[in-house]
C-alpha cells in the first residue's frame, strides 16, 4: 500500500475586533468540506514547497503575501479508502489582512473565522487539533 502525502498552510490574520482569524476554503466537490489550502506533493517537491504551491493555486497567495512561522510544523495521518494519507501543515500570517483571496475551481467559498468556528467547520478531530496548536503557537510566539 502506498502512502499519499499532502501539505498546506494554516493561514491567519489579525484584526482589531477579532484578533486571530483563520482562512478556510470550501471544496467544490464531494461533501463540500472546509479545509485550509492544501494539496498533494508533485514529484520532487518537499512538503513545504507543495504547501507554497498549493496556497498560490488555491487561494492566490504567494510568498510575498505571507509571513511564515518556520518553527511550526504539524503532521496528521488518516485513512482514505484503506490507504494512509499524511498531511503536513505549516503556519503563515497574511501580511495585508484586507487582501482578497482568489479561489481556484477546486473551491466554491471561503471564510475567515475564529478558532471555535473554524474547529466547528472542519469537523475532523485531527484538523481541529492542528488549529488549536496553531492558536497556541501564535499566542506564545516571541519574535
Amino acid at each position: 500500500m502506498s502512502k499519499r502525502i499532502a501539505a498546506g498552510f494554516i493561514i491567519f490574520r489579525r484584526l482589531e475586533r477579532n484578533p486571530i482569524e483563520y482562512l478556510l476554503l470550501q471544496t467544490s466537490y464531494g461533501e463540500h468540506h472546509w479545509t485550509p489550502p492544501k494539496g498533494h506533493l508533485d514529484k520532487g517537491e518537499s512538503p513545504l514547497q507543495a504547501a507554497q504551491r498549493e496556497t498560490q493555486e488555491e487561494a492566490g497567495l504567494d510568498k510575498n503575501d505571507l509571513e511564515y512561522y518556520n518553527k511550526f510544523e504539524e503532521k496528521i495521518t488518516y485513512d482514505v479508502n484503506g490507504r494512509p494519507k499524511h498531511v503536513f501543515y505549516y503556519l503563515a500570517c497574511i501580511r495585508n489582512a484586507q487582501q482578497s483571496i482568489k479561489l481556484s475551481y477546486e473551491h466554491q467559498n471561503l471564510i475567515w473565522s475564529n478558532l471555535q468556528d473554524a474547529c466547528h467547520l472542519v469537523k475532523h478531530n485531527e484538523m481541529q487539533n492542528v488549529l488549536r496548536k496553531a492558536e497556541e503557537f501564535i499566542q506564545n510566539y516571541k519574535k
